[in-house]
């Protein structure tokens, strides 16, 4: 070890953006798309972080960048929903991903999406949809974390979960 190494445990290592996204690939995980209903119509983005907070009461956490347009329409709408995509909706994640042309409302094709209580929009043939009411929002650094309460659900037991590893759908 060099003198000017970091020291273990001394916190003082920094690790840039390529190294830390390919730190998290290391994960599976769910592919999820967040969706919400704002001033200007739906609104959704393809959640690289969408986890629970706790059980009692039910609260869930879905990590948003700032520059994201679906954060307005999540904090007009006071929801969102979590949809976790089935295998075979890698077109969708694409296009929430912003891998196509399709931009805000031109993403939601009618009869592909409906809504539970919150009026958050759906993906009908998610194996599961969360309907989370907002309750608090934190910013921290570039990124608003959203915490949510979940009022309502549907999930599909028999689907199989479209899964990102590795930079990768499984």
């Amino acid at each position: 070890m060099t003198d000017d190494a970091p020291k273990p445990g001394s916190g003082t290592k920094t690790i840039d953006v390529k190294t830390f996204w390919r730190a998290i690939g290391v994960r599976a995980s769910a592919v999820a798309v967040v969706t919400a209903q704002g001033a200007e119509g739906p609104s959704g983005f393809l959640a690289l972080s969408a986890t629970h907070l706790c059980a009692d009461p039910p609260m869930l956490m879905v990590s948003i960048d700032k520059r994201t347009s679906t954060l307005a329409a999540v904090e007009q709408g006071k929801h969102f929903a979590i949809n976790y995509l089935p295998r075979g909706a890698e077109a969708v994640s694409d296009m929430f991903g912003g891998k196509t042309d399709k931009r805000g409302a031109d993403r939601f094709a009618p009869g592909a999406w409906g809504t539970l209580t919150t009026g958050a929009p759906v993906f009908n043939d998610a194996i599961g949809a969360l309907d989370c009411v907002l309750e608090e929002t934190i910013e921290r650094h570039n990124t608003i974390i959203a915490i949510g309460r979940l009022v309502d659900y549907v999930g599909r037991p028999d689907g199989e979960p479209l899964l990102f590893f590795r930079g990768g759908y499984r």
